[in-house]
């Protein structure tokens, strides 16, 4: 194997710590050909479709990406803004936040940057980018609140891929969940509550998340038992009895069963019940994307409507709200404990660099 070096490593340059902010990813443009580079670097992840290789291959490959980019694209272009994906919007706008709010703390002392796991931006690009620019302790933060094997579990083997191929590595540390982190249930508290001041309250409020296939959990995936815990916590913040919200699973895929209940199916069937007003909020996103609201924003909200209700509001995630930086902030904050301050005297480390014989 042939190592990535660090030929253009300078001992003057001054050590950093790197703070890299983590999503899902997002396709280059609201195209059929774009939608199916993305569609087939995501579903061809073993994290994200477990099935056997084979197999999947010839599905993947004869079935899906012949018929799901078009779709997906027209899905796409309802979302697309001018500076692009929301997904890719939001997470920007988040790292630019966290990057202000870091460095008012610690100076130039921590790097902000943030990637993808697939498509453009990608992990990889955005780690040597990271380490070209000093960073000698890194800490990667996925923007799942709730840990499951295809996100933060997918992010951490890009890490260990791209590591494979590096000659020296960085000290690493990684959040893998932040589910019931106080600050971040505070954040979601203070969005519904700011929505419902403006809107006022309505019969049911739904958290909804991305679901996974139910035989993940049964074979010891943490990710159900997370969603319904951040659930709890943000319904006793709110001061909710257990018959005024409810949680459910969203965006299932295939034929299998998925989590319970699903979102869109609970919809349709509440009105029979008499609920006539929902809220929704999705506490498994960090930043507003294609499944919210497009998914939540549009598809869902036509069903309840259709079904007989009167009133459907999504609650947008919690993107680069005020209130969300500082719950990153204080994460962040957390897992740098022991790392600062750094031994930034990039001169006298030079200097004692080029008595050893180095030349730079």
């Amino acid at each position: 194997m042939r190592y990535r070096g660090t030929n253009d490593y300078d001992h003057s340059q001054p050590p950093r710590v790197g703070v890299l902010l983590t999503n899902l990813g997002t396709p280059d443009a609201p195209e059929k050909s774009a939608l199916r580079r993305y569609l087939k670097e995501f579903l061809s992840d073993p994290r994200v479709v477990e099935v056997p290789r084979l197999l999947w291959f010839f599905i993947l490959h004869g079935v899906i990406l012949n018929v799901r980019p078009a779709r997906s694209a027209k899905a796409y272009r309802s979302v697309w803004t001018d500076a692009g994906s929301p997904l890719l919007v939001n997470t920007k706008a988040q790292a630019e936040a966290l990057r202000a709010s870091l460095g008012a703390l610690h100076g130039d002392a921590v790097v902000v940057d943030y990637a993808m796991r697939y498509g453009s931006r990608s992990i990889a690009e955005r780690l040597q980018a990271l380490l070209a620019g000093g960073v000698q302790k890194l800490l990667v933060l996925p923007l799942y609140p709730q840990y499951s094997g295809p996100t933060a579990g997918s992010t951490f083997d890009a890490l260990a891929a791209d590591f494979q191929q590096r000659r020296w590595l960085p000290q690493l540390r990684f959040v893998a969940q932040y589910h019931d982190h106080p600050a971040y249930i505070a954040a979601l508290a203070n969005s519904v509550k700011a929505h419902r001041e403006q809107y006022g309250s309505a019969d049911k409020l739904l958290m909804s998340y991305h679901g996974v296939p139910q035989r993940y959990l049964d074979q010891g995936d943490p990710y159900h038992c997370q969603c319904h815990k951040t659930s709890r916590l943000l319904a006793a913040e709110l001061g909710l009895m257990e018959g005024e919200y409810l949680t459910c699973f969203q965006s299932r895929f295939g034929r299998e069963p998925w989590l319970t209940p699903y979102t869109d199916v609970t919809l349709q069937g509440l009105p029979a019940a008499g609920v006539r007003s929902v809220q929704v909020v999705c506490p498994g996103f960090a930043a507003d994307c294609l499944e919210t609201l497009e998914e939540i924003g549009v598809e869902n909200r036509d069903y309840f409507l259709t079904a007989g209700g009167e009133r459907y509001e999504y609650i947008p995630c919690l993107n680069s709200q005020p209130a969300h930086i500082e719950a990153l902030t204080r994460i962040v904050n957390e897992q740098l404990q022991g790392w600062l301050p750094l031994d930034a005297d990039g001169e006298a480390t030079a200097r004692r660099a080029r008595l050893l014989g180095a030349d730079r």
